[in-house]
């Protein structure tokens, strides 16, 4: 995108991924504000929409149905997405305090974060509750208990709209599970009281129609494993749903901002206290027209929030004022295909209302579902011959952008020994053996601290891979131009990461060179010490080859460049790329060879194994773990830029999705061993140490020939 190419000046924080969040970056996609830096933060890759939640509940909608991709979303805005919780927020020194990672520095930030539901003061709810919101956590919950066999009873704290909802979508989905049930809701005042009086009542009567057992008046006591106890009552219940209220998140109110009951209070320009930080949907209070919780205000308050933002970040003063409307339209559903509607005092209901809330529900899911596409720019006419060979597909980052293997053996023609090095280079001071090596990966993931993290596990792994311990790191940082102060925002947040896991891995960044370029590129130089590295040439005829991550993570990140990764893969394959192979290391210490699977993929790094111990090896192709989405991506025709490199080397490859996923480049990917011991064991103690590991094949005697089983 042009707008990339202007350094960036001001910074915008998104806390949270609510409606009113999602429909500003969706509209930011379309109209950005050149130079300013956009960072969402939302503890997962997905945002659910709660108008759905009930039609999840009741077997109407799958999951994916529910939820808003936020990689997708932020992809397409060209802005970085932070999935960590936010924990805090200090408005003297402009930072977002995030769960696990740097603070985060902002200009301008919003909040929309929505509600919850838990009860901390409940005893037992914390330890045997399920709140309904945040809505993931519940969904996961609920959709295992439902698939469960046996009887089934349910206990809904809370008869508000949504309590009862949501046991009207509980019975429906247990009933067409044919499971014996019964669902309880309990109500400490009467049920239903924020609804007109025509409305309730014809609420309550479906609640009783589909014998849902009501108790008014109830005030909980206790939550255990079995169920609740009330005054002088108890009741046993499988299954225990918080929904009564609405509860802000705790470290709101220890902003300093104003609140109201915890919620932060807000004007009509949807500004707190602070002119510098906004606040949007349920987790606001709006003290000038003071409303209930609604998705419809959300919703609403969108195109005014993202007009002042702009405006705020411009400094042009031109801001617009957010008018709630008094009366909305209210929809709810009653477990089956049918709803319910009332505004204005007319109260109507059948499956015909169903179908209308069914299509306004989809229509506004389609604005997140059916996002533009992002074509690669078309090359230029005349140009230079030989660019169609290259394409127009965009350069992958991470190990994706490395020359192929085959560059590199060319040119190392010249050198004596043109068999492929080990992963680090081993000097021998005094008697002591040390390793070294260098790695540096062009961005891949939007978030300059996760980077960071890849960024430093992948380095570190050629190290481990030799049997080492590493001592020393220098870091090399080349960031994209940008304003010094979020320079030198951006550089604190790589190098608290870096200083983290180097740390943990046992050494110590010792210096290092920064400097500014066209894109965020950063690599560490490790080295490490060992009595007897672990080499390339040490395989025999009958090893087994242990890998101890899944892979697939070229095909992903390359897809998710593409913005056709689910967000749930891109997370799953982050966390994947995050992960410390140090335990590993050591549990494969007597491994007669041993690499790490980088850029040239499964195979290419086993050959090299092959190349130097005079073997061949085996594989076998169902056995090799892939990450989740990986198999679904290759099989649609996503590749790495460079995988057509990767796979030139293997000719009599067969041509399928899971064989082509074995030359897949691989950032901060697994230790592939040869191991002459039990590899059952072997497998069962990385397991056991947190590893998706597997027996992926054997080590035989064709020397440089390697099957495909």
């Amino acid at each position: 995108m042009q707008q990339s190419q202007i350094p960036f000046t001001r910074d915008l924080v998104l806390v949270g991924g609510g409606h009113t969040h999602a429909l500003v970056l969706r509209s930011w996609a379309m109209k950005p504000l050149p130079g300013v830096r956009v960072t969402l933060i939302n503890p997962a890759p997905t945002a659910p929409y709660s108008g759905m939640l009930p039609g999840y509940v009741a077997g109407h909608y799958d999951k994916e149905e529910l939820d808003i991709d936020l990689v997708q979303l932020a992809r397409l805005a060209n802005a970085r997405l932070v999935m960590a919780a936010a924990t805090g927020i200090d408005p003297e020194r402009r930072l977002i305090q995030v769960a696990g990672q740097p603070a985060i520095g902002f200009d301008i930030a919003s909040i929309d974060i929505g509600i919850s539901t838990r009860m901390p003061d409940l005893p037992g709810f914390e330890d045997h509750a399920i709140p309904a919101k945040p809505l993931d956590q519940f969904a996961a919950e609920w959709r295992r208990f439902c698939q469960g066999d046996g009887p089934a009873d349910v206990a809904v704290i809370g008869g508000g709209v949504a309590g009862a909802e949501l046991a009207l979508a509980m019975n429906h989905a247990l009933t067409e599970n044919r499971r014996p049930h019964r669902i309880y809701l309990v109500e400490r005042n009467t049920i239903l009281s924020a609804l007109p009086h025509r409305a309730a009542e014809r609420l309550r009567t479906a609640l009783q129609v589909a014998g849902i057992i009501l108790h008014e008046e109830a005030e909980v006591q206790e939550v255990t494993s079995g169920g609740i106890t009330m005054t002088g009552q108890r009741i046993e219940a499988g299954f225990i749903c918080g929904a009564a209220g609405a509860r802000p998140y705790q470290w709101l109110r220890e902003t300093g901002l104003a609140e109201h009951d915890g919620f932060l209070v807000i004007n009509e320009e949807l500004r707190s206290s602070d002119p510098a930080i906004f606040a949007v949907g349920d987790c606001a209070h709006m003290g000038f027209a003071p409303r209930p919780k609604a998705g419809v205000y959300a919703v609403r308050q969108a195109p005014v929030l993202l007009h002042n933002l702009r405006s705020a970040l411009a400094e042009t003063g031109n801001m617009r004022r957010y008018r709630p409307q008094s009366d909305y339209l209210k929809l709810i559903s009653l477990g089956s295909k049918s709803a319910l509607g009332d505004r204005f005092g007319l109260t109507f209901s059948g499956p015909w209302v169903w179908r209308w809330k069914d299509r306004i529900d989809r229509k506004f899911m389609r604005m997140f579902r059916e996002l533009p596409d992002m074509p690669a720019p078309a090359l230029p006419v005349p140009r230079a011959a030989g660019q169609a060979e290259l394409g127009a597909k965009m350069l992958c980052g991470g190990c994706g952008a490395k020359l192929g293997q085959g560059a590199l053996l060319h040119a190392l023609e010249q050198a004596q020994d043109t068999l492929p090095g080990d992963d680090a280079a081993v000097i021998d001071m005094d008697g002591q053996k040390l390793v070294f090596s260098t790695d540096h990966l062009r961005q891949m993931v939007s978030d300059p601290a996760v980077m960071a993290r890849i960024a430093a596990h992948h380095a570190l792994g050629d190290v481990w891979a030799m049997g080492a311990s590493p001592q020393a790191a220098l870091a090399t940082i080349i960031l994209p131009r940008m304003a010094p102060r979020l320079s030198a925002r951006t550089l604190k947040e790589i190098m608290t990461v870096a200083r983290e896991v180097m740390g943990d891995a046992g050494a110590e960044i010792a210096g290092g060179h920064s400097s500014q370029g066209s894109e965020l590129t950063i690599g560490f130089s490790v080295t490490g010490r060992c009595d007897t590295p672990i080499q390339l040439s040490g395989a025999r005829p009958g090893d087994h080859l242990i890998l101890t991550k899944p892979i697939g993570s070229g095909v992903i990140m390359a897809a998710e460049m593409a913005g056709k990764a689910r967000g749930a893969e891109v997370h799953s394959a982050i966390l994947a790329m995050c992960q410390s192979q140090a335990r590993a290391a050591v549990i494969l210490q007597h491994a007669h060879a041993m690499t790490d699977v980088t850029g040239f993929g499964l195979l290419g790094h086993l050959r090299n194994i092959c190349l130097n111990s005079a073997t061949g090896a085996e594989v076998w192709a169902n056995a090799v773990p892939l990450l989740p989405g990986a198999l679904r991506l290759a099989t649609v025709g996503v590749r790495s830029s460079l995988f057509d490199d990767n796979r030139s080397g293997f000719p009599d490859l067969a041509d399928t999705p899971r064989h082509d996923l074995l030359v897949d480049p691989q950032t901060s990917g697994g230790l592939l061993a040869a191991i002459a011991t039990d590899p059952q064991q072997m497998i069962a103690d990385l397991k056991s140490a947190g590893y998706d590991a597997a027996h992926i094949g054997i080590v035989t005697a064709n020397a440089g020939q390697i099957g495909i089983r």
